[in-house]
């Protein structure tokens, strides 16, 4: 009986070798490791098969060794389970006989063996037969166990269902977070019930079953939780879209065990070799269950086509895109902590287009939108989206308005090849709905955008995205402080922390951040500590505001240097108040200077004095320097005598100064004392002027309003107003006011006010205001 078993394992071993690159193979494969089914090393066999299947690749090993392990593979089983020669017998009777590959052949046989040779035994199976001729020797056989049978796997190799992998079948996975799985936990959904009882009717005859729904409504899901639980212990084959599935009868005929296919997204297997009725008919006999998953639309595409006839078949279940409100309860709970943070991100923020989708689409959304930020793709679209992005990250998740977000999009130092993109299209691209269910920016009314809440939540965890600029926290600081919907302090308390992180790290414009920051707050002490470190580190902007704050406390020594490290950078407001602190210091010491005698100094006080509008100061300093002999003081004491009126001494002063070679005294006698000016003349000279700037218009206005035409006067006010001279609206208001035109009047002393007048301000009762020290006249 060994010499026997050694004899058939040599059989079976050199069998299998030689039908290496034959159409018998693939029948032969899946036959021989059939027998170790249940045995300890059948994963053994099946990679010693795969190996063999290589031979012809010039991959494997010898034949010869392959040969010597099969024939060790077949010993083994037959000591172990004698049975098992009985089936090995009845395969290699179908195969070719061979004169070296009897039964009794085995190790010790050769040409000159004395044991006869068995008996011819040929047999053919499948499909239909003509004449058989039976010889003791053929050359070749040429036979089709199936005619589809080679292109399918074996049915051993397919995973049981609850070893399927998810995303392999179909189901689109969320983003992939540090410590969770690819997918969330699975929340119930209403049809559950009745695709389980479908699945379950379906095991018990075999037949179709298939969920319907729109894009991404979570089909796939669904239809695998249902399997998982109505087709416990079957195997499950998922073939690729196309496959040829007209084997799949033949391929399963008379096997042990429950088997299912999954079909996801039918309509790629519909067609030549894909599910017809015949085909669901033949593995309804077999007691196969068909899961499949379609979209609505591709569902109408097919229904009436000659190869949708099976659509005819199913028992078909609808799932809808948008949850119930027993769905979303369901959603709200399976969230609630410690559940998943997917869970919770879709339970807070998914609306119409359901959780499923909002899932699902997340991942493919933020993709396409990183993505876009290089310079060949929609750079422009992506800064504007991410503009959007960041203020929601700083706490403005409230609509913004489009202006708010150009503003800041412009800033990305990071984002390459945003000229090659229009406004206009960055703009559309942004706002424009992808797969037809969510867009990157959403209107919220004519001209405000909320960004979409997957990107935000997205955002909380992505390794990828920059921290929020310094800029932007400033832009969402200045946008909160404006707008009372915004909770101010909280926005402000994250943008200090972030500043703070950000100094720490050696970043010293996050020290002037803090500064600009503590001193919206009104912490005056921190906001100068802030300002003066960032000034020692080079920022000519904190300087300025240092100064500023020194200068506000009665320290304008102490601000000087501040303000003139900002004034000279070009800093406006730095260099008018160091002037102003200037002049206040050049006035003290003048007048010591006058006190001591000086001609000049008093000269130069009494300028200083008429500058600042004390002409009886200056008068009186101008007489000092007359009666102290100082002739340079002539022209300057001739404007004060011009001021009073007394226009024959202010003459002969002006006379002396222009005699004296002063270009100014000699303007003055041409514009004060030419003979025969006319007011047709004055008119005319303050027209040419009042082309020419606000200041001037409103003059032109005053003068024609005195000589009784203030409709002319209107129209130049009007003119003065619109080009700034907040002079020109108080004028318009008095004429109103002289009309009795009170409302008229009130609207106009309100526009004069805001542009700063004083005389406005005190009509409506407002009282004199100042602005850092400065008063619009």
């Amino acid at each position: 009986m060994e010499r026997e078993m050694a004899g058939l394992a040599a059989s079976g071993a050199a069998a299998v070798v030689q039908a290496v690159g034959t159409e018998a193979w693939a029948d032969l494969r899946l036959r021989v490791t059939e027998l170790f089914r249940g045995q300890y090393d059948h994963s053994q066999v099946t990679a010693l098969a795969r190996t063999t299947g290589e031979l012809f690749s010039g991959t494997a090993a010898a034949p010869t060794e392959v040969t010597a392990l099969w024939r060790a593979r077949f010993r083994d089983l037959l000591a172990h389970d004698p049975r098992a020669a009985v089936e090995l017998r009845a395969i290699l009777d179908e195969l070719p006989a061979r004169p070296d590959s009897g039964p009794d052949s085995g190790p010790d046989s050769g040409p000159d063996d004395p044991r006869p040779a068995a008996p011819p035994h040929n047999t053919i199976s499948g499909g239909s037969q003509g004449n058989v001729v039976q010889a003791a020797s053929i050359g070749s056989v040429t036979f089709h166990a199936s005619p589809y049978h080679g292109a399918l796997p074996d049915p051993q190799d397919w995973p049981k269902v609850a070893d399927v992998d998810p995303i392999a079948l179909g189901v689109r996975p969320t983003h992939r977070r540090d410590g969770l799985p690819p997918l969330p936990p699975y929340v119930i959904r209403d049809r559950d019930d009745e695709l389980i009882a479908a699945i379950t009717q379906a095991r018990a005859r075999g037949g179709l079953v298939l969920l319907l729904g729109e894009p991404f409504t979570g089909k796939s899901r669904s239809a695998l939780e249902a399997m998982t639980e109505g087709l416990a212990g079957f195997r499950v084959f998922a073939p690729a879209r196309g496959a040829d599935l007209r084997g799949l009868p033949a391929l399963l005929q008379g096997r042990p065990g429950r088997y299912a296919v999954w079909l996801d997204d039918l309509d790629g297997h519909l067609g030549d070799g894909g599910l017809e009725p015949r085909l669901l008919d033949r593995l309804a006999g077999l007691r196969v269950v068909v899961l499949a998953t379609m979209r609505d639309d591709a569902y109408d595409e097919h229904r009436h086509a000659p190869h949708g006839r099976v659509l005819d078949l199913a028992h078909t279940v609808e799932l809808a895109r948008e949850w119930s409100p027993a769905e979303r309860a369901r959603l709200v709970r399976r969230a609630e902590p410690p559940g998943d943070p997917r869970l919770a991100d879709a339970a807070r923020s998914s609306g119409p287009e359901g959780a499923a989708a909002y899932l699902a689409l997340g991942p493919l959304l933020w993709e396409e939108w990183w993505r876009a930020r290089r310079a060949d793709r929609h750079p422009r679209g992506h800064a504007l989206v991410r503009a959007a992005l960041d203020l929601a990250r700083c706490g403005l998740t409230g609509p913004l308005p489009m202006d708010l977000l150009l503003k800041v999009h412009g800033g990305y130092a990071d984002v390459a090849g945003m000229d090659r993109e229009s406004v206009e299209d960055a703009r559309a691209w942004a706002t424009e709905r992808r797969y037809g269910l969510l867009r990157f920016l959403v209107r919220v009314s004519d001209d405000t955008w909320r960004v979409a809440p997957f990107l935000v939540e997205t955002a909380t965890w992505h390794a990828d995205l920059p921290a929020v600029d310094s800029q932007v926290r400033v832009c969402a600081l200045e946008a909160a402080r404006a707008d009372e919907t915004y909770d101010f302090k909280a926005i402000a308390t994250a943008a200090h922390e972030a500043f703070r992180l950000a100094a720490e790290a050696g970043d010293r414009h996050a020290l002037q951040n803090l500064g600009i920051l503590a001193e919206s707050l009104g912490e005056w002490e921190d906001a100068e500590r802030w300002f003066r470190r960032a000034a020692e580190a080079g920022l000519p902007r904190s300087a300025g505001r240092l100064g500023r704050m020194l200068a506000e406390r009665g320290e304008g020594k102490a601000a000087e240097p501040f303000l003139e490290i900002a004034a000279e950078t070009g800093d406006a407001e730095a260099a008018t108040l160091l002037a102003k602190l200037l002049r206040d210091r050049a006035q003290h010491w003048l007048t010591v200077g006058r006190t001591c005698g000086s001609a000049e100094a008093s000269h130069l006080l009494g300028d200083l004095l008429l500058g600042s509008g004390d002409v009886d100061g200056a008068f009186v300093c101008y007489l000092d320097a007359v009666r102290a002999g100082y002739p340079q003081v002539a022209a300057s004491f001739a404007s004060v005598l011009l001021l009073y009126n007394d226009r024959e001494e202010a003459e002969v002063w002006f006379r002396r100064a222009a005699d004296a070679g002063d270009d100014r005294a000699v303007e003055a006698l041409g514009q004060h004392f030419s003979e025969g000016r006319s007011a047709l003349e004055a008119e005319r000279e303050l027209r040419a002027n009042a082309e020419e700037g606000a200041m001037d218009a409103t003059s032109l206005g005053v003068y024609l309003d005195l000589r009784g035409r203030p409709d002319e006067a209107r129209t130049w006010y009007l003119k003065g107003y619109e080009t700034g001279d907040a002079y020109g609206a108080f004028r318009l208001a008095e004429l109103h006011k002289a009309k009795g035109e009170r409302t008229q009047a009130q609207g106009w002393y309100r526009k004069a006010a805001d542009m700063g007048h004083p005389g406005a301000r005190r009509a409506l009762g407002e009282g004199p205001e100042t602005d850092a020290g400065t008063v619009t006249v």
